[in-house]
């Protein structure tokens, strides 16, 4: 009986274990898209002029989006379109 208890804990650390890596996996992920993102949109901003505001909308825009993101936030930035 102990030992499927050992047993019962050991695969349970093993499920933390694997699911901590699995969330700091998508994390990291995350923050460098954001930062490939708001780095594109700081540089299109200081070498182009654009005057795009950093508000919450295009922080999370590119934050999300990462590449993408930005460029979408320029190309709306020229057609006229301010978020």
């Amino acid at each position: 009986m102990i030992e499927t208890g050992i047993s019962g804990l050991i695969v349970l650390a093993l499920a933390i274990v694997f699911g901590a890596f699995i969330i700091l996996r998508s994390i990291k992920n995350f923050l460098v898209n954001a930062v490939v993102g708001l780095a594109i949109l700081f540089l299109a901003n200081a070498i182009a002029g654009l005057g795009i505001g950093y508000s919450l909308v295009v922080v999370l825009i590119c934050a999300i989006g990462g590449a993408l993101g930005a460029i979408l936030i320029i190309l709306l930035h020229f057609i006229g379109i301010v978020i």
